[in-house]
């Protein structure tokens, strides 16, 4: 059977939230990612994260993967170059609860959105705690690039700040995903060169103690913050294993807590 919510008729989703299932909400974005990665590089992530988590709870709890919300918000600055789909925080907080109201009104009460885009974290946070309040029932919100932080850094090649805008974490995941819609001739490095104690390099992927965003303290040229030109698809595998590990025994504890 699909593991897709929009392959089901709404007798197999009646028998879906008979049985408990989990959801999936895959949350990225549309917005430049230099010139050598695909405008849809947050969604198409997200997505693919996803799929690899249902895949690897499927045998023993019963998953559904939504379509991914593939529009949300990005700073202005990201606007100076062609690609970037900014929805207005508020627009895209109401639509995510309306999404997620509807499937939680519907009798799932298992949710967990994949956020896959460092400008939605907070919003997101918010309306998971909004939905909780309106449900009673708690959604879960996990982030693959904080899931892969440690395995990442076990094998990345960059510097500080080489990770945090189409740089090597995401350049490695779409070669190991798409490879075929990477140009890798195009990559050109901009790592974030400002770090301190309290805002590492790679804030992107979670290392920061303080909410600051220092991508106004240098210009970059090309819409790069890090630097794609060492990304692998091998770095990209490793990536994906420890999301699907790290996120997969999370979720075997979400889907159980409770009792449910």
């Amino acid at each position: 059977m699909s593991p897709r919510f929009r392959d089901q008729s709404s007798p197999m989703l009646a028998a879906q939230i008979e049985r408990g299932a989990l959801l999936i909400l895959p949350v990225g974005t549309t917005e430049e990612h230099g010139p050598h990665l695909p405008v849809d590089t947050d969604a198409r992530i997200a997505e693919a994260c996803a799929t690899a988590l249902a895949q690897e709870l499927a045998k023993e709890t019963p998953v559904l993967v939504m379509d991914a919300i593939r529009y949300g918000y990005s700073m202005a600055l990201m606007k100076r170059w062609p690609g970037t789909i900014v929805v207005r925080t508020r627009t895209f907080m109401d639509y995510v609860f309306d999404v997620c109201g509807s499937v939680l009104e519907m009798g799932f009460t298992k949710l967990a959105l994949l956020d896959c885009h460092g400008h939605h974290s907070g919003l997101l946070n918010t309306v998971g705690r909004e939905l909780c309040d309106a449900f009673d029932t708690a959604v879960a919100i996990i982030s693959p690039a904080k899931l892969s932080a440690e395995a990442f850094n076990d094998v990345r090649r960059s510097g500080q700040g080489g990770a945090i805008h189409g740089g090597e974490w995401e350049t490695s995941l779409v070669l190991h995903l798409s490879p075929e819609v990477v140009d890798m001739s195009a990559a050109v490095a901009e790592p974030m060169r400002y770090a301190s104690d309290f805002v590492a390099g790679d804030n992107f992927l979670g290392s920061q103690r303080v909410t600051w965003s220092t991508w106004y303290l240098q210009q970059s040229e090309s819409g790069i913050y890090g630097d794609p030109t060492v990304a692998r698809a091998e770095t990209g595998e490793a990536i994906m294993r420890a999301v699907v590990g790290e996120g997969g025994r999370f979720l075997r504890e979400f889907v159980t807590a409770g009792g449910a």
